[in-house]
């Protein structure tokens, strides 16, 4: 006999708030980028950066290091983050980014997707990060 499992939201129940995109500030001068990330969470910006090497091969790195870091600045600390692996890929006809992220004290990997709309791999790479903390960003913020 097999089981049926059923999950709703309780009525009246909010969904958590989330972090969300304020913008993407990327530069690039001698051979250097650099990527600022804002979040706002709960009508305050936060912002992470990150810095590396120019070359396209780098960027979602950056892009997802800074990340982390407005992630950070959003629990105040509370989590401390390791980019484990960020890669975009071919799924089907889409193109996807995804992100492993490690959290200090813990083996378990979290990891995240995001389709890349109109090319824009940046937006995606942030999305695939915060996809993969959504949850235990709410954990740790409730």
């Amino acid at each position: 006999m097999s089981e049926v499992l059923e999950f709703s939201q309780s009525e009246g129940a909010e969904r958590p708030q989330r972090a969300a995109i304020v913008g993407i500030q990327e530069t690039s001068e001698n051979g250097e980028a650099s990527v600022t990330i804002t979040l706002t969470y709960e009508d305050a910006e936060f912002s992470g950066h990150a810095t590396g090497s120019a070359s396209v091969s780098a960027r979602p790195r950056i892009v997802g290091e800074a990340t982390l870091r407005a992630v950070e600045s959003v629990t105040n600390g509370r989590l401390q983050l390791t980019l484990d692996a960020i890669a975009t890929t071919d799924l089907g006809e889409s193109r996807v980014a995804m992100a492993q992220v490690g959290l200090m004290g813990s083996n378990e990997p979290l990891v995240g997707s995001a389709l890349v709309q109109t090319s824009d791999s940046a937006t995606a790479t942030v999305k695939a990060v915060l996809d993969a903390l959504n949850r235990r960003m709410a954990q740790v913020l409730a």
